[in-house]
């Protein structure tokens, strides 16, 4: 009796590992009615999971990207545009190099779209097709604050993919990863949705929106500018990056939602430029200390730490202090799902608030300002050189003119992705000269570089007094 038992574990212990191993190889768990180890009905829901349609179709509508660009010794351009080094005669080489990615076609007649950080700054951009046709690329408009840019090419009749709705991703939801990491074409690989809104801090501080759709497909170098797709073969997101110590897949990828990818492309098509908004206000997330002293049962809500004067929300009714709870019917528990709300919308457009005040729900309505202030759509006419400088920038008041003992000068006051940043200046540098004109305001600054090109010399100082050059590149 005691052998014939020990042996029909065994057996059982066999066909569970089979059971098992059926499971993991065809992706989902098959369903049946069956009785439970109690005796009780117990319902398991079918969910083979078939990748193979959605993957076969995806292949190619998914692209390789080539962009050849040249990058100067930035170091060695900042030391020797001191005007005391002038006499070495120094002149910076430019180094070329390529940088691989991946992109997506959305329309039949070549539009494809991208990661910037894939192209940013590129002189050339060559893409490859599935069936390895390749055409010269032009890039349409480029976006980062959400690490996007949208491409042409000089074709018809390409396959292309459908957009979905990434505000209908659920956690657990298996998705695709399609690219072409380390060069190696057509490369899919699968995963589940692990989380949602993630903010990871990487595009910068300032105007950068971040909530990306978190996963556990594999991603790695050369997949930037990739296609998520959910188990129909619909684009679910754009795959932007990595978690990782070492620089390959150590189990996290990040991916831009559909939903932002679809406006920012809509726009750049539109209006030549993509519409942010701005709300007008600074938010810190409700923790548990807040939650209990407001006597909630769950943690929920923003709270205003910061309104501007004219801003949105101020002319909302809202103050300091209150916490916003929904945005046009969704909740905002965090900085990132705000970040990913907002940035579908387009100024001038109105949304509904629900917050709470003093033990008080209540609703207002605002309406959404573009980042000048105002409500209205901003073309490419309405460009301003300084817009791409990456930065708000703050006239010095009186007393600090007094302090340092200089009559005018320019404060970062926050800091983007742009030249400035790029040029390797910080937060709370203070532009005395450009080109050696001197900088009162941003009307000052914006007549300097109205009409310059190439390559403009910056002084100025830190905190600590001393002075500092840099050198942007219009």
């Amino acid at each position: 009796m005691g052998i014939a038992m020990k042996n029909s574990r065994k057996t059982a212990r066999k066909h569970l590992l089979a059971w098992g191993m059926a499971v993991c190889l065809l992706g989902g768990v098959p369903s049946a009615d069956a009785q439970g180890p109690s005796g009780r009905n117990a319902t398991m829901r079918t969910s083979y999971v078939d990748l193979s349609e959605a993957a076969e179709h995806t292949v190619n509508t998914v692209v390789h990207i080539n962009a050849l660009m040249r990058q100067k010794n930035s170091m060695w351009d900042n030391f020797f545009s001191d005007p005391f080094f002038n006499f070495f005669n120094y002149q910076s080489q430019p180094q070329v190099y390529q940088a691989y990615g991946s992109g997506v076609i959305l329309s039949g007649d070549g539009y494809i779209v991208t990661n910037n950080h894939v192209v940013a700054d590129a002189e050339k951009v060559t893409v490859t097709l599935n069936n390895k046709r390749k055409y010269e690329a032009e890039i349409i408009g480029t976006d980062a604050a959400t690490d996007l840019a949208l491409l042409k090419i000089d074709a018809t009749n390409l396959d292309y993919i459908e957009y979905g709705n990434s505000d209908e991703l659920r956690l657990g939801e298996w998705v695709l990863a399609v690219g072409n990491p380390y060069n190696l074409n057509s490369t899919v690989t699968a995963g589940i949705v692990s989380a949602k809104a993630r903010n990871l801090n990487i595009l910068g501080k300032g105007s950068s929106v971040e909530s990306f759709i978190q996963t556990d497909a594999a991603v790695n170098s050369g997949n930037s500018g990739g296609a998520l797709v959910d188990v129909s073969g619909r684009l679910v997101g754009i795959n932007a990056a990595i978690a990782s110590n070492t620089g390959s897949y150590a189990g996290y990828s990040f991916a831009i939602p559909v939903n932002i990818v679809r406006k920012v492309v809509r726009d750049i098509r539109e209006y030549g430029r993509v519409q942010h908004v701005q709300i007008g206000a600074s938010f810190e997330e409700v923790g548990g200390e807040k939650a209990e002293e407001l006597g909630w049962k769950e943690i929920k809500g923003l709270q205003v730490t910061w309104i501007a004067e004219n801003g949105s929300l101020a002319e909302a009714g809202l103050r300091q202090g209150d916490i916003l709870l929904q945005v046009d019917g969704r909740e905002t528990n965090s900085v990132s799902e705000l970040q990913e709300l907002l940035d579908q919308k387009l100024p001038g457009e109105s949304v509904k608030l629900e917050a709470f005040r003093e033990k008080k729900r209540f609703t207002a309505t605002a309406v959404l300002q573009n980042p000048r202030g105002g409500t209205e759509i901003l073309g490419k006419e309405d460009f301003r050189v300084t817009d791409c400088l990456g930065a708000e920038l703050q006239p010095m008041p009186a007393k600090e003119k007094a302090r340092y003992r200089v009559q005018q000068g320019l404060t970062v006051k926050k800091l983007g992705d742009g030249l400035l940043k790029k040029a390797g200046i910080q937060e709370g540098y203070t532009i005395l000269s450009v080109d050696q004109k001197p900088v009162g305001s941003v009307a000052d600054l914006e007549k300097i570089l109205e009409n310059k090109s190439g390559n403009v010399l910056i002084e100025g100082f830190y905190p600590n007094g001393f002075l500092y050059y840099y050198t942007i590149t219009l």
